[in-house]
């Protein structure tokens, strides 16, 4: 496969990811600060910023950090690279690079999406209308996802498609882990020593549901939410379709597949990492500190995502 063309095919799978990921981040900080009685959680809407890596960006144009200023800046302001619209746009524009390598559902669908999103008024998410906007948009997402395994031929364009989504996935998954594991625990506790403290029932599962994981927590565990679990889950579980484990797992296969000449190194590094979660312990993860092991992942993450674009790809993004 040329490589403009699994370049186009990557990204384009990667800004689809990205928005649904957005979505789930502001849907869930929403849902957490309406637990403050109204009062504005400047410190939960910092971390939304950061967890998009978007917070220098917004505070070159706001003054201060508000709900109504952090939810438009991350889905309709058209001049930050990283809003929910510029991602679609983006999924878009690749989509429509390649159209001839898609199907015409897959093409429809993405371009549908944009057409939509597009012709909505950013004032849906200032009011009791942004969670309805937030599930469209992840809706969208598992649309498109579907449509892609439904019709693609199951050949490099699948695969290529494919990698961009998983690896997309488990950085998004490590961020809003790292952020929001820390703001969750009582304040000046240890992660390690605050393990098997249930905290906040509804913060704790409202987390879950950011990533799609309440139900899949009950029947795991089938007792309370506990921080170590919740870790446990999002990171080691391979059954888990959002874990850091399941994604560096369909990284490193999907390396394989598209396997050429220069890419051993790529493969080499995609396995180390995706060993290091396939054998880990959440004991010995806790031992050395949650932030650094997510820090760690998300280095190595962003090494392999630029080796992907080196051996493979068009290496501009």
């Amino acid at each position: 496969m040329l490589s403009r063309t699994a370049d186009h095919l990557y990204w384009m799978a990667r800004y689809t990811e990205r928005a649904e990921n957005l979505a789930r981040m502001l849907d869930v900080t929403q849902r957490m600060s309406l637990l403050h009685g109204g009062q504005v959680d400047e410190a939960g809407w910092t971390a939304a910023l950061a967890i998009a890596g978007c917070e220098p960006g917004y505070r070159k144009t706001h003054d201060k950090v508000t709900p109504g200023g952090v939810l438009r800046y991350l889905t309709f302001d058209t001049e930050n690279a990283a809003s929910i619209m510029r991602c679609l746009k983006a999924a878009r524009e690749n989509a429509h690079a390649v159209r001839g390598t898609l199907t015409s559902e897959l093409w429809e669908t993405i371009n549908d999406t944009w057409i939509r999103v597009r012709e909505s008024s950013p004032a849906i998410v200032e009011g009791n209308g942004a969670g309805e906007f937030f599930e469209w948009v992840k809706y969208r997402s598992h649309l498109s996802r579907g449509v892609t395994i439904g019709t693609m031929l199951q050949d490099e364009a699948l695969w290529f498609t494919r990698l961009g989504t998983y690896l997309e996935r488990g950085d998004s998954t490590a961020r809003i882990l790292d952020v929001k594991f820390q703001a969750l625990l009582p304040e000046g506790s240890n992660a390690g020593d605050e393990a098997d403290n249930a905290g906040d029932y509804y913060q704790w599962s409202t987390l879950l549901r950011s990533v799609s994981a309440f139900e899949i927590y009950r029947k795991v565990y089938r007792d309370r939410i506990t921080p170590r679990r919740v870790a446990e889950l999002f990171i080691l579980r391979a059954d888990m379709p959002r874990s850091l484990h399941h994604c560096l797992a369909e990284v490193h296969d999907l390396l394989d597949r598209v396997a050429n000449r220069q890419s051993a190194e790529t493969g080499r590094r995609a396995g180390l990492l995706h060993s290091t979660l396939q054998y880990g312990r959440i004991e010995d993860i806790f031992a050395g500190g949650l932030h650094p092991f997510l820090l760690d992942f998300l280095a190595r993450a962003a090494d392999l995502s630029e080796r992907i674009a080196n051996d493979f790809l068009v290496p501009k993004h």
